[in-house]
């Protein structure tokens, strides 16, 4: 295998998201762990970018880096006090934990090693934005209208059910 600057990159990304994620479950502090998550979407970003795929990519970096992050934080600080810290896992929690995440790793790694990839056929390019608008509100038969709208109606209960929350305190 060629070690490519492109290969080099990839890796560079691939290790400094999964540390950043790896920091961001395991640290104790809250507003730590937002700051991890924001360097896990900026690696998802760069990977998206590197792969050519450079509306995901801004989409990324706009909405998820830019905007959910920065209302997690305010979320964290507008609620906790200062200095708040996760409690530490004991028992039967860390044990479930620990069960939990090796039988994903079990059954992402049978699934990787077990499954023949076939080699991808598409082009890859840019695509006009209004090509995907129509690919994702269309109407047609593989459209994805009414997931969209699904979405929209649960994150409304959210914002509603996090505002009669808000109301009691």
């Amino acid at each position: 295998m060629e070690i490519t600057l492109e290969t080099i990159v990839f890796a560079a990304l691939a290790l400094f998201t999964t540390v950043s994620a790896v920091l961001a479950v395991t640290t104790r502090r809250i507003l730590r762990a937002a700051t991890y998550l924001l360097f896990v979407l900026f690696g998802t970003a760069g990977i998206y970018f590197q792969l050519n795929y450079s509306f995901l990519g801004a989409v990324q970096l706009l909405i998820y880096a830019g905007g959910i992050t920065v209302l997690y934080v305010f979320s964290i600080l507008l609620t906790s006090s200062e200095g708040d810290k996760a409690e530490r896992l004991k028992g039967y929690k860390l044990f479930a934990g620990l069960a939990a995440t090796l039988a994903g790793l079990g059954v992402c790694l049978y699934v990787t090693l077990r499954h023949d990839f076939p080699p991808s056929h598409f082009e890859h390019g840019e695509l006009a934005v209004r090509t995907i608008g129509h690919a994702l509100m269309g109407g047609e038969k593989y459209g994805y209208v009414l997931p969209f709208e699904v979405i929209s109606i649960l994150l409304l209960a959210c914002i509603v059910g996090g505002i009669l929350i808000a109301r009691k305190r």
